[in-house]
């Protein structure tokens, strides 16, 4: 008599079991042949699966679930063009550095070479955007596999993995009592920054006439706020936040000195950089945006960062919640009760500085003509906003001039286009990031706030939000264009001249588009707004509403922009 060995299961069941098993919770996708099995299975298994519009919005999702979490976000796409859509994700993901793992069904193994449906070669294409790109031979190392893939993803410098899965691969099944399930994979062991390396650092600190602490994303990821705020009101050092370093110290905190920022990166003659990057976002650390013989103070948990661009002072390849904590203690030791001097001349400065660049900007917040400049609608959604939303951030102006209005007071709370300057990214971090907060904030509140050239890259996921009921709040700064358009007239004058195409300049969009309109697909309405007043009360009415997203439609100047600046915001090349 043939033995028993209980009951068969699917490789689909055995993948759904192992991601259950290694702790993952959201998956993000859009399902065909041959992976809709497999996301009914992991919903079985009681993952979280949500149903997306695009490739590339599910894979944005689940890296910005990956990030808030810090456990890998799943999008789960089919085989061929649904890979090959997520290629800005995955490489948005490894560049930003947070977990993501991407699942992808593929032709059948033996149908490739013969012209399979949708054959593709999606290992090998995935393997540049990757720490992780891999095939399971057999069902009995599925789990092994995605052990794997979570652990890559997570471990060192976070990243992003891919497990490809043949259809016929999907359609083995296997006695329950044979799967071997891998280990979960642990809590990262973080490094520890060197004795001394501590007292270099220190000595350089208390020497400095003009010192800074920039406060990167990689001190958000590593969730150092606690440490951090104890370290800048100890010791009484200016900082400046990068983009998504934003709210791991408030940005209304004394001590913050982003409306002097020019000033304060072309003077600091040492500069303590907690896990960010010395590349285009901080102008590669190099004259004239820095001093030439500014000291820098390097803190990354993946040591290839270190001296990248320029050579560092000192480099610590260490946890920066960690490297903080440890420094604290070293400067106290070094020089007992040591702080920087409020009436230091680098003080007095900072804050003349702070002062003058605001009240530029305060003039134009204050210039509520119609239509209206980006101050001063920004500045109206940020006095109604609650001082504890997720704010995502996506465009050109509208997220450059939003990162100085648009404040953060808590970390982790500021999503925008990241290290690859990535558009589309809107709808998909919004949508993460309210999913998040159903689950672990509930009376929390996400705001996102796009360009209308941004909004149109992932406009069709307002559906999935309306979907899964997730009160977003979308703001669309429309300006008719990417970086600026027409009014309405001068537009209409060129389409009159049957040459739209060779006289409209390729950043034109249309004019005065009525985007809060397609909310009445939905059944309900939208805001179109063209003052501060209505700004204000679209934005009161909104908070209101906790069972759907609502789209707020701002028309401003089609030729507003940014105050004046010193230089250029991206540092050009002198090659």
């Amino acid at each position: 008599m043939a033995e028993d060995h209980g009951e068969e299961i699917s490789a689909n069941q055995v993948i759904a079991q192992a991601l259950k098993h290694q702790g993952v919770e959201y998956i993000f996708g859009i399902v065909g042949i041959p992976v809709i099995e497999l996301a009914i299975a992991c919903q079985q298994e009681g993952l979280h699966y949500i149903g997306m519009r695009n490739e590339q919005a599910a894979c944005y999702a689940a890296q910005a679930i990956g990030y808030l979490t810090k456990k890998p976000g799943v999008c789960l796409v089919v085989s061929g063009p649904g890979l090959l859509h997520t290629f800005g994700g995955l490489a948005n993901a490894q560049i930003n550095c947070w977990p993501l793992l991407v699942i992808g069904g593929s032709c059948a193994q033996d149908h490739e070479g013969i012209g399979g449906f949708q054959e593709c070669p999606q290992v090998e294409l995935a393997r540049p955007y990757c720490k992780y790109s891999a095939r399971p031979s057999n069902i009995h190392l599925i789990p092994q596999h995605v052990e794997k893939a979570v652990r890559l993803c997570t471990y060192g410098k976070p990243g992003v993995s891919y497990l490809d899965f043949p259809a016929n691969l999907l359609a083995q099944r296997i006695s329950q009592s044979a799967v071997m399930p891998s280990p979960k994979v642990p809590e990262p062991t973080l490094p520890w920054p060197g004795i001394a390396e501590l007292k270099k650092v220190s000595r350089l600190l208390i020497s400095a006439q003009t010192p800074l602490v920039i406060v990167g994303k990689g001190a958000a990821y590593s969730g150092a706020e606690s440490e951090l705020t104890s370290f800048i009101n100890t010791f009484n050092l200016p900082f400046l936040p990068t983009p998504m370093g934003k709210g791991v110290l408030s940005d209304t905190h004394p001590n913050c000195v982003a409306a002097a920022r020019t000033h304060a990166l072309q003077n600091a003659d040492t500069i303590l950089l907690l896990g960010g990057r010395l590349n285009w976002m901080l102008h590669f650390g190099r004259a004239p945006r820095f001093k030439p013989n500014v000291k820098i103070i390097q803190v990354d948990l993946c040591a290839e960062e270190l001296h990248n661009s320029v050579q560092a002072e000192v480099g610590i390849q260490a946890d920066i919640r960690l490297t903080v904590s440890q420094l604290a203690q070293m400067l106290s030791h070094t020089e007992r009760n040591w702080k920087f001097a409020t009436n230091s001349p680098w003080w007095q400065e900072l804050k003349t500085k702070c002062a003058s660049n605001r009240q530029a900007v305060e003039a134009m917040i204050r210039d509520e003509s119609t239509p209206l400049n980006y101050y001063a609608a920004l500045n109206a959604v940020q006095v109604s906003i609650p001082e504890n939303c997720i704010i995502v951030g996506e465009g050109a102006n509208t997220m450059d001039i939003g990162r100085s209005l648009l404040l953060n007071n808590l970390p982790r709370h500021r999503l925008d286009a990241g290290t690859f300057g990535t558009m589309g990214v809107g709808l998909g971090f919004a949508l993460a990031g309210a999913l998040y907060c159903s689950h672990h904030a509930p009376n929390k509140r996400v705001v996102c706030v796009q360009g209308d050239s941004a909004f149109g890259f992932s406009g069709m996921e307002l559906e999935t939000l309306v979907r899964y009921r997730l009160p977003v709040i979308i703001v669309v700064v429309n300006n008719n264009g990417i970086y600026g358009g027409f009014d309405k007239e001068t537009y209409e004058s060129i389409v009159e001249s049957g040459e739209v195409t060779v006289m409209s300049p390729p950043t034109s969009l249309g004019t005065s588009l009525r985007y809060e309109k397609m909310m009445s697909v939905f059944g309900h309405d939208g805001h179109l707004c063209t003052t501060v007043p209505q700004i204000k009360q679209a934005i009161q009415t909104s908070l209101q509403i906790t069972t759907r997203p609502s789209l707020i439609n701002i028309l401003i100047n089609p030729s507003a922009d940014r105050k004046p600046q010193n230089f250029s915001w991206l540092t050009e090349s002198k090659l």
